[in-house]
């Protein structure tokens, strides 16, 4: 059997050569896989313009184990978050690299406690691990409806926030996350799991995400 490098090796979406233990905000995009409906549903309140998710029990644990990051990583703040019917969006902080404490530094054989930063990809691992854990038990015992080997996609996408006003937009791309979904869902074109910011010169354009095909 021949190797195809296009089909064996994944390619990498993070920003190569960035520090994601570096102190600032970062703004990610988990996508449920074969993005299914598993969280709940968007209804309009009076009218489409005032839409909301409606979260069911496994909405609720997610966002549970959002907020839990900021217990498991002394470092970590959470931001504006919304969970969709499919997807999650979040802006996550980092306030410090203290990181995680080891045992010890195994290259010098030193005793002393050694610290791991804190990483994005490190924090959006143990949420998933968390997560698809509870979700698991949610299945085998309060019925939830199962997923097809992974709870979500391997990748996710993430957006390094450079300056205030782009903290604002995608802050409020975020608040009007479930308002869009729901307008797109009754005719207004294609939903998606991503921002589609105006473009400006301050505001850099995202690279195209793993959750779309």
């Amino acid at each position: 059997m021949t190797h195809s490098p296009r089909r064996y090796n994944r390619r990498s979406i993070r920003l190569k050569g960035y520090d994601y233990s570096r102190p600032g905000f970062y703004f990610i995009t988990i996508c449920v896989q074969n993005k299914k409906w598993l969280f709940g549903e968007i209804l309009p309140v009076e009218t489409p313009n005032d839409a909301e998710m409606k979260l069911n029990n496994a909405g609720i644990m997610i966002a549970r184990w959002y907020f839990e990051l900021e217990n498991k990583f002394s470092e970590i703040r959470c931001h504006e978050m919304v969970i969709m019917p499919d997807h999650f969006h979040c802006i996550v902080e980092i306030v410090a690299s203290g990181g995680i404490v080891g045992s010890r530094d195994e290259h010098i054989g030193s005793s002393l406690p050694t610290t791991i930063p804190t990483t994005i990809p490190t924090v959006v691992q143990w949420f998933k691990t968390m997560t698809t854990n509870e979700y698991i038990r949610g299945v085998k015992t309060l019925g939830w409806p199962p997923f097809n080997e992974k709870l979500w996609q391997r990748n996710y996408w993430e957006r390094i926030i450079r300056d205030d006003l782009e903290f604002f937009h995608i802050s409020a791309y975020i608040r009007n996350n479930p308002r869009k979904w729901y307008l797109n869902r009754s005719g207004w074109g294609r939903p998606t799991c991503l921002p589609q910011p105006e473009k400006s010169a301050c505001l850099p354009q995202p690279e195209k995400s793993a959750c779309l095909p």
